[in-house]
C-alpha cells in the first residue's frame, strides 16, 4: 500500500471524526462537497453544525480578492454537507473591491472551543481587516468586518457590508424590503437562502440599503480620513428549510421580547399533514415560516401582530389566522382542512392546419402561488422530448395561466382559466396564433446573455433549453460566470432539437465583466480573474477561440465603461472587445450604451450593439425578453450567428421587429436618398426614430399603433451613419446597427 493511499484513506476515515469534534481547521483542499477551496493553502474550519471555508490560494468568483468565504455547509452526524455558497464577503462600496493590491491571513485562535481567522487587505487607501468565529457548538459563523480610511480624503456615499450570494436552492429576501435602494420598512435585519433541506441566514443589524433581492446588506456611509467604521454579522447554518431557528436567533441577537406558538396542521380527512409549512405574515408581508414535518410545529416570534396559514407541497392553504404574539406567552394555534393537490395535462400547439406542437412558458397569473419555493413553482415549460406538452401539479383552487411561445415578439399569449380540485386529472388543449416568422427572412434571435446553474445562477442546462425554446430562439446559448462546465451539455440538447448552440463564458473580474464566444466544450480559464488586467483577459478570449468579445452591463458599478470612467480597470482602455451590451436588467442604462456606441461610431469605430437578459433563474425571470436579431445568409451555425452579430449585421430587441431595406453593417459608397424599413410589432408600433451621427434626424409617431408599417425616411442631411430606434406600445425599444455612409 503505497504511502499517498494511505494518506488518502485515512482522509477518508478522519474527515466525519473530524466534523463531529470540537472547533478546529483542516488545511488544503475543503472536505466540504463541491466546494470552491481547493488549494493547498485554503482553510476550512468544522464544527459539530457547519463548516466553512475561506480561499487562501484558491481563486474567488467574480475576481474578489482572495481571503473570502468560498464555501459554507451544513454539517449532520458528522457528515459535511455539500457547498451553499458562491461566496460571502464585505464589499466596501457597492460591488467595488479593486484597486486591491495585498491579503494577509491569521489565525487568532485554532481551537478547539473556537476558531478565530482574520483576513486583512487594502481597498485603495482603506484596511479592511474581517474575521471569522466558528464557536464549539454554534450554527452560525460570526463575521465582524473593520473598515479604516488611511488616506487624507474623505469618502462619501460609500455602500459597505456583507454580502452572501448562495449556491443553488432559492431566495427568502429581507421582510418587507424593496429588490434594492433604501430599506427603512424592513420588517427584521435578515435574509435566508434555503431548500427543503438546508438554509444559510445571513444576520446584519446594521443596514439600511439592501442590493440584489437582499443578497447584500449595505450601509450608507461616509469614512473620514482616519476614521473606522465597524459591521457585525454572522452566516447561521441549518440543516433543512426551516426558518424558525433563523427568527429564535435574531430574537436571541437583539433581546427582542417574544413568545410562542405552536399547533397541529390537519388534512381534508383530520389526519396530521405530513411535511407541512405554517407561514408567518407580518405588516401583510412574508416574514418566515417553520416546518411541521408529522404534522406538529412550534416557533419563537418577536411580540406583535401576526396572520399566520398552513400549507404543503402541492397543497392548497389553510384559512388565514390572526396571532397577537405577547412577551411571555405560549399560544396554540391548530389548522384543518388542508386540500391536496389536483393535475393538469397542458398541449401547446400552434392553430391552424396541422396544430403543430409549441415549445411554450406557462405562468400562474391568477391562483395560488407558494411564498415557500420548494413547495411548487409558479413557471413551468413544456417538455425537451414531448414537445408542446405539460403536467402541472397544483394546489387546489382558481387560475389564470399565461401561456406563450415566442415571448413578446412571435405569437400572442393566451390566458387559460381553470378549476383545479384535489385529486382529479384534467386536461386542457392551447392554440397560439403566429404572428411573425423573421426567421424565414434570414433573421435569427439569440439571448446573448444567460446563465445555467453554476455559481449564483440555479437553471439546470435541460430547463435553461426549455426556457430558450419557449421564448422562440434559434439558437441555445449560455454563458455562466468563469466555467464553460454546462457546454457538452447544452450541445447535445442542441443536437437533439436540431439547433445550433453558441457555447459561452461570462469572464468575470471585479471591475468589468465580457462574454466571449463562440466556444468549444473541453477548454479550462487559464488566468486569474482578481488579478487579471483587460489584456490579459481578452488575450486569454482569442486563445479560446472566441471570435467575439462582449462588453457586459457597462455601465453597472463593475461594468467596463464604469470602470473606465473611474480608472478602475486594470489596464486602462483596451479596443480588443466587438460588441456592448443592451442588458434587460439594467433598461435604464440603454440610453447610456447608445450615446457611448453613437460616439464610437462618429470615430469610425465598428463596435456593434448586442443583446441579452442575464437571466440566472429561468422560473423568476423571462428568457429572451431581450435579445439580438442577427441576419444570417446560408446555413445558421454557432459562427456564422457570432460573425453576423460581430459584423453589425444585427439588431437589439424587447419587442419590435425590424427588417431594413439595406442591411445593417453595410457600408455604402454614397448617401441614399432614402432608407426604408419594414416593421412589426405585437403590442402596436409607437414611434420610430432615424439616428444620424448621433442625433434624432426624422420621426414618426403613431396614434393607433399599428402592428405592422412599412416606414422610409429621405435623407436630407449628410451624415457618417444612421440607425433606427422603434418603440412599441408597452415601451419596449429595438435599437439598430448603423449603416454607413462613404470611405471608413
Amino acid at each position: 500500500m503505497s504511502r499517498y493511499f494511505r494518506l488518502a484513506l485515512w482522509l477518508m476515515c478522519a474527515l466525519p471524526l473530524l466534523a463531529s469534534a470540537a472547533v478546529r481547521i483542516v488545511t488544503g483542499p475543503t472536505p466540504i462537497g463541491d466546494g470552491d477551496a481547493r488549494a493547498r493553502g485554503d482553510l476550512t474550519v468544522v464544527n459539530q453544525h457547519l463548516a466553512f471555508a475561506l480561499a487562501i490560494e484558491s481563486p474567488v468568483p467574480y475576481g474578489v480578492p482572495r481571503g473570502a468565504l468560498v464555501d459554507i455547509a451544513a454539517v449532520v452526524q458528522g457528515k459535511i454537507g455539500r457547498d451553499r455558497a458562491v461566496f460571502a464577503d464585505f464589499i466596501p462600496n457597492n460591488w467595488s473591491a479593486w484597486p486591491n493590491t495585498y491579503q494577509k491571513i491569521e489565525i487568532l485562535d485554532a481551537g478547539p472551543q473556537q476558531v478565530v481567522i482574520r483576513a486583512t487587505r487594502d481597498w485603495g487607501k482603506v484596511v479592511i481587516s474581517t474575521s471569522y468565529t466558528l464557536k464549539d457548538g454554534a450554527d452560525r459563523v460570526e463575521i465582524s468586518t473593520l473598515m479604516r480610511n488611511d488616506g487624507e480624503v474623505a469618502l462619501p456615499g460609500l455602500l459597505s457590508g456583507l454580502t452572501y450570494w448562495p449556491k443553488g436552492g432559492f431566495l427568502f429576501g429581507v421582510p418587507g424590503a424593496p429588490e434594492h435602494g433604501p430599506a427603512p420598512q424592513a420588517l427584521a435585519h435578515r435574509m435566508a437562502a434555503y431548500d427543503a433541506d438546508w438554509s444559510v441566514a445571513l444576520h446584519a443589524a446594521y443596514f439600511d440599503h439592501v442590493e440584489y433581492a437582499s443578497k447584500d446588506l449595505y450601509q450608507l456611509h461616509t469614512l473620514g480620513p482616519g476614521e473606522s467604521r465597524r459591521f457585525d454579522g454572522s452566516l447561521q447554518v441549518g440543516a433543512s428549510g426551516d426558518l424558525a431557528p433563523v427568527m429564535r436567533a435574531e430574537i436571541e441577537r437583539d433581546g427582542l421580547p417574544a413568545g410562542e406558538v405552536r399547533g397541529m396542521v390537519r388534512g381534508a380527512d383530520g389526519k396530521p399533514v405530513r411535511q407541512a409549512v405554517v407561514v408567518v405574515e407580518k405588516s401583510g408581508q412574508p416574514y418566515g415560516w417553520t416546518l411541521a414535518p408529522a404534522g406538529r410545529y412550534s416557533m419563537r416570534l418577536p411580540q406583535g401582530d401576526y396572520r399566520m396559514y398552513a400549507t404543503a407541497k402541492g397543497h392548497g392553504q389553510t384559512a388565514s389566522q390572526a396571532l397577537n404574539m405577547a412577551s411571555g406567552q405560549a399560544v396554540t394555534q391548530d389548522f384543518h382542512q388542508l386540500q391536496g393537490p389536483g393535475t393538469v395535462d397542458i398541449d401547446v400547439r400552434r392553430a391552424g392546419a396541422g396544430g403543430v406542437p409549441l415549445d411554450a412558458r406557462i405562468v400562474i397569473t391568477e391562483g395560488q402561488q407558494p411564498v415557500v419555493e420548494f413547495l411548487g413553482k409558479k413557471t413551468f415549460f413544456t417538455e425537451l422530448d414531448r414537445k408542446g406538452k405539460a403536467e402541472l401539479t397544483l394546489a387546489p383552487g382558481p387560475y389564470v395561466l399565461t401561456v406563450s411561445s415566442g415571448g413578446a415578439f412571435l405569437a400572442e399569449p393566451v390566458r387559460l382559466t381553470l378549476q383545479v380540485a384535489a385529486g382529479v386529472r384534467q386536461r386542457a388543449t392551447v392554440l397560439l396564433q403566429p404572428f411573425a416568422e423573421p426567421r424565414a427572412r434570414g433573421w435569427f434571435a439569440a439571448d446573448l446573455h444567460h446563465h445555467a446553474d453554476q455559481a449564483e445562477a440555479v437553471t439546470p442546462p435541460s430547463d435553461l433549453a426549455r426556457a430558450q425554446l419557449a421564448a422562440g430562439l434559434d439558437l441555445l446559448f449560455v454563458s455562466d460566470h468563469d466555467t464553460m462546465r454546462n457546454l457538452p451539455a447544452l450541445a447535445s440538447i442542441a443536437e437533439r432539437r436540431r439547433m445550433p448552440f453558441i457555447g459561452s463564458m461570462e469572464l468575470s473580474a471585479s471591475w468589468a465583466h465580457f462574454n466571449a464566444y463562440p466556444l468549444k466544450a473541453g477548454q479550462t480559464l487559464a488566468i486569474d480573474m482578481s488579478t487579471a488586467s483587460v489584456g490579459q483577459i481578452f488575450a486569454e478570449a482569442r486563445r479560446l477561440g472566441a471570435t467575439t468579445i462582449q462588453v457586459n452591463h457597462p455601465f453597472i458599478p463593475y461594468g467596463y465603461f464604469a470602470s473606465l470612467d473611474a480608472s478602475l480597470a486594470p489596464g486602462g482602455f483596451n479596443p480588443g472587445f466587438d460588441v456592448v451590451e443592451i442588458n434587460a436588467a439594467t433598461p435604464g442604462d440603454d440610453v447610456k450604451v447608445l450615446q457611448r456606441l453613437w460616439q464610437y461610431w462618429n470615430q469610425g469605430q465598428p463596435y456593434y450593439l448586442s443583446g441579452g437578459t442575464d437571466v440566472h433563474d429561468v422560473w423568476k425571470d423571462v428568457s429572451g425578453r431581450v435579445r439580438t436579431f442577427a441576419h444570417v445568409d446560408g446555413a445558421l451555425t454557432a459562427a456564422s450567428f457570432s460573425a453576423a452579430v460581430k459584423a453589425g449585421h444585427a439588431y437589439v430587441s424587447a419587442g419590435p421587429l425590424i427588417e431594413p431595406d439595406i442591411l445593417f453593417g453595410t457600408r455604402l459608397a454614397k448617401q441614399p436618398a432614402s432608407l426604408g424599413f419594414a416593421l412589426q410589432s405585437l403590442a402596436g408600433i409607437k414611434r420610430v426614430e432615424l439616428i444620424g451621427g448621433g442625433k434624432v434626424l426624422a420621426s414618426q409617431s403613431f396614434d393607433h399603433f399599428p402592428q405592422t408599417r412599412r416606414v422610409d425616411f429621405r435623407l436630407t442631411e449628410n451624415a457618417a451613419w444612421y440607425a433606427l430606434i422603434v418603440e412599441d406600445r408597452d415601451g419596449h425599444k429595438a435599437y439598430s446597427n448603423p449603416v454607413w455612409i462613404g470611405p471608413p
